[in-house]
């Protein structure tokens, strides 16, 4: 009888656990520090695609727990944190946001079989050089937005002095250094180009050798911290310059660092997919919710979608079986319908400039 009990004991607990199986997901930005308002965004994302999935019935059955992970956007901290997921048993993660995380944390992801798709990191080494079968990322590349804002610079600003400064960052100078690329195979000449330091607040030193040299235009490869009070302590100086930098601007924090300075700051991003009809549902439930739908919302999200359509075809959340079924599918998401090539990079749109005026930024033709 004893014997009995006890395998209805261990049959009850085996039928309980399985009723409340869970595949553990994450993650991973800059939750806190300088750039924590994009780590919001990934946050908030991947919190609404999996309430969203689990409230669809979940994945072959099982419920989705999200882990958060901040990285602060520095590389130590970055593999720290794929190292711990991999103690928790992850099994994907979404992130990290920048390159000079993703990249490290590739590593490890790569090592422990945990799936990995960003949705922000834009420089091509995370993908060139590719840790393993399971690295993808939803967003473009460096090189690809780069060669759009080099040419842009060139055709519409041909006969001004455009410098060039980048933050030191995986992401900062290898955007710096596509778009001056793309620009000098225009026909364009930089009147400047060098390195500065992330996280000071006075460049008033680097404006005024901008206006020492007659630069009017200036591009910043780097973040929107760094970039606003270049915009802002310009015209403190009384200087006329065009600040156009990259993907890191599109946030609502840009234009509460420069005000009516930021106004006329050209970016270059992906299509806004706030407008698509793929993601009119979602971006209704946040806006609703009052959270933010703006930046890498959308593409965060988006990541968890694939990699959740790509388990189902699966059968199971076995790393071969998941990154066969990423590598061959065709995903249906909130940035529309997408698929992976060979190293992981994503086949949607390419990138357009957008300004910033009244707060807010807006595409431009």
């Amino acid at each position: 009888m004893k014997k009995v009990l006890l395998a209805g004991a261990a049959l009850s607990l085996v039928m309980s656990t399985s009723a409340w199986a869970e595949i553990i997901i994450a993650t991973a930005g800059p939750m806190t520090g300088q750039y924590a308002s994009f780590g919001e965004q990934m946050k908030t994302g991947a919190e609404q695609a999996v309430a969203d999935i689990n409230a669809a019935g979940g994945v072959n059955g099982e419920m989705l727990k999200l882990e958060v992970g901040d990285d602060a956007c520095d590389p130590k901290q970055a593999v720290a944190v794929a190292n711990q997921f991999a103690g928790e048993g992850v099994v994907f993660v979404a992130g990290h946001f920048c390159s000079g995380s993703s990249i490290p944390a590739s590593s490890v992801y790569a090592d422990e079989g945990i799936v990995q798709i960003s949705p922000a990191s834009t420089n091509p080494k995370f993908t060139d050089e590719r840790a393993g079968p399971g690295i993808y990322r939803v967003c473009g590349r460096d090189d690809q937005q780069g060669e759009v804002a080099g040419q842009y610079l060139q055709t519409n600003f041909a006969d001004a002095k455009i410098a060039f400064v980048h933050d030191k960052t995986a992401y900062g100078k290898g955007l710096a250094d596509a778009t001056m690329a793309a620009y000098e195979a225009a026909g364009g000449k930089p009147a400047l180009y060098e390195a500065y330091t992330a996280g000071e607040k006075d460049y008033s030193a680097l404006v005024s050798k901008l206006k020492q040299e007659g630069v009017s235009v200036l591009y910043v490869g780097g973040y929107h911290t760094e970039a606003g009070l270049m915009a802002r302590q310009a015209k403190e100086q009384g200087m006329e310059l065009q600040i156009v930098s990259g993907d890191a601007l599109v946030t609502d924090e840009y234009w509460a660092i420069t005000g009516d300075a930021g106004a006329g700051t050209l970016m270059t991003f992906s299509p806004d997919p706030r407008g698509y009809e793929t993601a009119a549902k979602v971006v209704e439930k946040l806006e609703a919710d009052g959270k933010t739908t703006e930046g890498y919302v959308l593409y965060t999200y988006a990541a968890i979608q694939a990699w959740a359509d790509a388990v189902k075809a699966a059968g199971s959340t076995d790393f071969d079986a998941v990154t066969k079924a990423l590598n061959d599918g065709d995903f249906s998401t909130v940035l529309g319908d997408l698929a992976f090539d060979d190293k992981g990079d994503v086949s949607l749109p390419g990138y357009v400039f957008y300004e910033w005026k009244d707060g807010k930024y807006a595409q431009i033709n």
